[in-house]
C-alpha cells in the first residue's frame, strides 16, 4: 500500500483550485445564467503571461498582476461586448458563445507561446514544510486557503449585502430586475470581471502545481464544471466540496497503476454520481424527474 500523504496534500491543493473555479462558475451562472466554458482559457492566458513576465526578468508581483489583469480584461470584454447579445437567447446558444471564446483563447495562447510544456516556479512553491511524512509547499497551502476564503466571503456577500441581494434577484429574473431599477449590465460586468480575476489566479496556481501548457490549463474547466454540477450551479459550498473531492480522487489514484490511467475520468464520474443522487432525492420527494 503506497503512502498517500504526499498525494493527499497535492489533492487538497488541486481540489482547492477546482473548488474555487467551480464556485466562480456557480457565481457567474447565478448572475447571468451562462455556463462559462472559457474559464480554463482565461486561466491559461493568465498563467502564460505570468510566465512571460518572469522569463523576461520581471518581479513576481508584477507577473501576478499582469496575468490576473489579462484574464480580468478578457472576461470583462466578453461579458460587456458579447454576452449582452446572447443574454436573451437559449442557454445552449449562450454556452456555445463561451465555448467559442475558449477556443479563441486556446488558439491565441498556442499561436503566441506554442504547445510545449514550460515550468512556472512561483515564490510560494519555494516555501515548504513537513507534515508527518509529507512535504507541503506554499502554493498548495495558498490554493486551498484562497478557495476556502473566497467561498466564505462570496457566501456572506451574497447573503448579507445589498449588492449580493441584487445579484440573487438578477439570477431569478433578469427582465423583472431591470424593471425594478437594477442596473443589469453594471452588475453583470462586475461579476464577469470578478470571475475573470479568479480564473487568472486559478490558472497561475494550476500552472505552478501541474503543467504550464495551453491545452492542459484550458481543459481545467472540465473539473471546474463537474464541481459546479455537484453544486447544481446554485450552491457555492457544494461546488467547493465537489472540487475538493475531485482533486483528492485524482491525486490519490496516481500511485495505483490500475487507476492512474483513468484519473482524467474522475470529474465525469463525480458529476454523474451527483446527478444520480439528485434524481433519487427528487424522486423520493415525489418531484418529477425529467
Amino acid at each position: 500500500m503506497p503512502d498517500l500523504k504526499p498525494f493527499l496534500a497535492t489533492g487538497l491543493a488541486l481540489g482547492g483550485i477546482y473548488a474555487l473555479s467551480g464556485a466562480s462558475l456557480v457565481l457567474l451562472y447565478r448572475t447571468t445564467a451562462v455556463v462559462n466554458f472559457a474559464y480554463g482559457g482565461l486561466g491559461a492566458a493568465a498563467a502564460l503571461v505570468t510566465w512571460q513576465v518572469l522569463d523576461k526578468g520581471g518581479p513576481e508581483p508584477l507577473a501576478w498582476t499582469a496575468g490576473v489583469a489579462v484574464a480580468t480584461a478578457a472576461s470583462l470584454a466578453y461579458g460587456t461586448l458579447i454576452h449582452p447579445r446572447l443574454a436573451s437567447r437559449d442557454i445552449a446558444i449562450s454556452a456555445s458563445g463561451s465555448l467559442g471564446a475558449a477556443l479563441i483563447l486556446l488558439g491565441a495562447c498556442t499561436l503566441i507561446w506554442g504547445d510545449q510544456v514550460r515550468t512556472l516556479n512561483l515564490g510560494t512553491s519555494q516555501l515548504s514544510f513537513r507534515v508527518t511524512t509529507a512535504y507541503v509547499n506554499g502554493t498548495q497551502v495558498f490554493a486551498l486557503a484562497l478557495a476556502t476564503g473566497v467561498v466564505i466571503a462570496a457566501g456572506a456577500f451574497l447573503r448579507w449585502t445589498l449588492l449580493g441581494t441584487t445579484i440573487r434577484a438578477l439570477a431569478n429574473d433578469r427582465g423583472l430586475s431591470a424593471l425594478l431599477g437594477i442596473r443589469v449590465r453594471r452588475v453583470e460586468a462586475l461579476t464577469w470581471g470578478t470571475v475573470g480575476a479568479l480564473a487568472g489566479l486559478c490558472g497561475i496556481l494550476f500552472g505552478d502545481l501541474v503543467s504550464l501548457q495551453p491545452e492542459t490549463l484550458t481543459f481545467m474547466v472540465i473539473a471546474s464544471l463537474a464541481a459546479a454540477v455537484v453544486g447544481s450551479f446554485r450552491s457555492l459550498w457544494m461546488a467547493y466540496v465537489g472540487g475538493i473531492v475531485i482533486g483528492l480522487l485524482q491525486a490519490c489514484s496516481t500511485p495505483f497503476q490500475s487507476l492512474s490511467p483513468y484519473s482524467d475520468a474522475v470529474p465525469f464520474l463525480v458529476a454523474i454520481v451527483a446527478l444520480l443522487i439528485r434524481d433519487v432525492r427528487r424522486h423520493s420527494r415525489g418531484e418529477r424527474v425529467p
